[in-house]
């Protein structure tokens, strides 16, 4: 019977992973999170929920390879892009479990936006991109254009600038890039591909309400475009399991890549109820089974409420790094 560990257990994302997993009785799920608050925690038995540290913390990696030996886990999912990085150039010393996640090559690309632009650039859907600076000041923009963080996920350090002065007073020393503006509607498409680089599933969603960054509505669409060009993304960063792959209209109304999350995003329900269960797919992949050619979807749409796990006092974990108001 395999064995996963999902960590990030506290996020949406991990919420979704282990109960998309629980549905599979053959699989016994183990779930790990750093907050004894994480409400994935609380989904699995109490045998088999686990603390661990930050995963910038030393001692993460070391932490979740005793795990890996003391629970004889066969996947490691892990939900957090912050442990994705630490894991992904480590991940021999999880063996014999593997990490169900992309190459090390294709978490470095998809996590800085240059790289990113450069890598997509033969696909023609990858808006102009430079750096602040020299690089940016030579081109000529139509304005306004985007500036943004080279590395960093969501809209934090985003600014508009409206016109050939305010990009002049761009500062140099950020790892601020420069982007063509992107002015149409958003989309995010959930994308897997199989060990040989295969796109199997690709199915685009709307974000008709976001909170903290996780869409809480929205639909499914089919819309070719849309899906060829982030199977084309996804192929050209050599994805090899799950990403998100975020998609706006230009000025032309063409799709244009936005950015690359590769892992699990947190709307995956509403993926999941449109027939593709990406996390069921992942582990299927890294565990060496062979994966469908392709995989349909519906049209269905979501709205997202909190739903609240109740637990006995004496099984709440205390953890020493996030959460708790209370000695328990």
């Amino acid at each position: 019977m395999p064995r996963v560990l999902v960590t990030g257990a506290g996020g949406p994302a991990g919420v979704v992973v282990i109960r998309s997993l629980l549905k599979r009785p053959e699989l016994t799920v183990f779930a790990a999170d750093m907050d004894g608050w994480a409400a994935g925690l609380y989904l699995v038995p109490a045998e088999q929920r686990r603390l661990v540290p930050p995963g910038r913390a030393e001692e993460f990696v070391p932490t979740l390879a005793r795990l890996v030996e003391d629970d004889a886990i066969d996947v490691v999912v892990s939900t957090v892009d912050v442990e994705l990085i630490a894991l992904s150039e480590r991940r021999d010393e999880l063996a014999p479990a593997v990490l169900a996640a992309p190459s090390a090559d294709t978490l470095d690309v998809s996590l800085d936006k240059l790289l990113l632009a450069e890598r997509c650039a033969d696909t023609g859907r990858a808006p102009r991109t430079v750096l602040a600076g020299p690089a940016a000041q030579a081109v000529d923009w139509e304005f306004p254009v985007f500036a943004k963080p080279r590395q960093g996920a969501g809209s934090r350090g985003i600014r508009l600038v409206p016109d050939r002065a305010a990009l002049d007073a761009l500062p140099v020393d950020e790892g601020l890039i420069v982007q063509d503006f992107l002015p149409g509607e958003e989309y995010s498409v959930d994308v897997v591909a199989d060990a040989a680089g295969q796109v199997v599933a690709a199915v685009p969603r709307t974000r008709a309400r976001v909170d903290s960054g996780v869409a809480i509505a929205g639909r499914t669409v089919h819309d070719p475009e849309l899906e060829e060009t982030a199977s084309a993304i996804a192929k050209a960063i050599g994805l090899v399991g799950v990403a998100n792959v975020q998609l706006r209209r230009g000025r032309d109304g063409r799709a244009m890549l936005l950015e690359v999350n590769p892992r699990f995003p947190g709307a995956l329900p509403l993926t999941i109820a449109a027939g593709v269960d990406i996390p069921s797919l992942v582990v299927d992949l890294f565990l060496g089974r062979e994966l469908p050619a392709s995989v349909p979807f519906r049209e269905v749409a979501f709205v997202r409420f909190l739903e609240d796990v109740i637990v006995e006092i004496d099984e709440v974990l205390v953890s020493d790094h996030a959460g708790h108001q209370e000695e328990l």
